[in-house]
């Protein structure tokens, strides 16, 4: 069953195009079927690339039980004009990164958690993490946006992660904006 939030949105990755959100969610919930005593960190975060007379943007969304494989798809998002401002393009970023963490509503995570619920003696685990294509070094240009970007991540109950633990959107992502 479709619901209307779905039809604004078209994810893909290497083997399949055009999935809603709902079938991603029946690929997360498949992939975690099939090996419920994982430990499972649910992943998602946007990187973006300034081009000639566009800036592209790509959401990845990364299921992954530790040591036992993943499964992956993005989204990708074409703004039709420059972005130069870094903290409107991070703020955008983040912005598009929010909008998939909430499709995870708390009904959507209780159906993953009840996954790894039996086996929570066996050492399962289910975390959800917001990553941030950002870092807090010195030399970093983004580190005066860290705490602003953290407290919005934070706030929709999702563990925020900053380079260099940020790979969705540092590396996953990243690969796709090009």
């Amino acid at each position: 069953m479709k619901k209307s939030e779905d039809y604004h949105y078209s994810f893909r990755n290497l083997q399949e195009n055009n999935l809603s959100f709902e079938q991603v969610f029946e690929r997360i919930v498949t992939f975690m079927k099939s090996n419920p005593n994982g430990n499972y960190r649910l992943m998602v975060g946007t990187d973006s690339q300034v081009h000639r007379s566009q800036t592209v943007f790509i959401t990845g969304i990364v299921i992954q039980n530790e040591g036992n494989g993943v499964w992956a798809c993005i989204r990708k998002v074409i703004v039709p004009r420059k972005m130069m401002h870094l903290h409107e393009r991070i703020s955008l970023e983040l912005s598009l990164t929010e909008e998939i963490v909430s499709m995870f509503t708390e009904e959507r995570k209780n159906v993953l958690i009840s996954i790894v619920l039996p086996h929570l003696y066996q050492g399962a685990t289910f975390t959800m993490e917001g990553h941030i294509d950002i870092g807090a070094g010195k030399r970093n240009k983004t580190s005066e946006f860290v705490k602003e970007m953290v407290t919005r991540i934070e706030s929709m109950g999702v563990e925020p992660k900053i380079k260099p633990n940020a790979f969705v959107a540092s590396s996953y992502a990243n690969r796709y904006t090009k």
